[in-house]
């Protein structure tokens, strides 16, 4: 199932069972989008990012970057990261996300994709250090892409394109019963930026 209608109900599902996402669409202006966008690319100590595939550390051309309220340390594919403190604009990006959410969270995973060549294959977010069924704020600046969701028993898709200044909550029981990923699109060749806003418990 694709999810690319116009009209947007924030309230509204995007799973039919086994979790809740919520889509908000643009929550920011094309000019507010566009600062965020720039002061990002360059503000932000984005690294390449590492994994553990197979017994062989990969480099992924995608760079990544973490922040957070204290120096936290996340651990997801056997790399282990330790959170930097907040920018000025990422406070400013958490504060207006809790305020539309109702959530709070403590830090923040960033992902840059140069072009649409570089995606994130299936996966669930549940590492150990994460608040079990918390809610993950997602927030895309830069080029639109489709992301998709997997259900991990019967297989269904359901996809969305996250829109420059939108905003996409998973919460409850996704990670437990559902992947996600950003496929790879050889159409795109700009940028994007995606933060997730996340409460690592310790």
């Amino acid at each position: 199932m694709d999810l690319f209608s116009d009209s947007l109900d924030s309230t509204k599902n995007l799973l039919p069972k086994d979790g809740i996402v919520n889509y908000y669409g643009k929550i920011f202006s094309q000019q507010e989008a566009n600062h965020y966008f720039n002061n990002l690319f360059t503000e932000i100590e984005w690294k390449n990012d590492e994994a553990f595939i197979m017994g062989k550390l990969i480099i992924t051309k995608r760079k990544a970057a973490w922040y957070g309220d204290t120096a936290f340390e996340y651990t997801y594919s056997n790399r282990t990261k330790t959170a930097l403190p907040w920018t000025n604009e990422l406070l400013a990006l958490k504060s207006k996300i809790e305020i539309i959410t109702g959530e709070s969270f403590n830090s923040c995973l960033l992902n840059l994709y140069h072009t649409g060549d570089e995606g994130m294959a299936w996966h669930s977010d549940g590492e150990k250090d994460l608040k079990k069924n918390g809610a993950i704020g997602s927030v895309s600046f830069g080029a639109e892409r489709k992301f998709s969701f997997k259900n991990k028993t019967t297989k269904e898709t359901i996809s969305v394109m996250l829109e420059h200044g939108s905003l996409l909550v998973m919460k409850d029981t996704t990670q437990t019963h559902w992947l996600h990923r950003l496929p790879p699109t050889k159409k795109i060749v700009k940028p994007r930026i995606n933060l997730t806003f996340r409460t690592i418990v310790k």
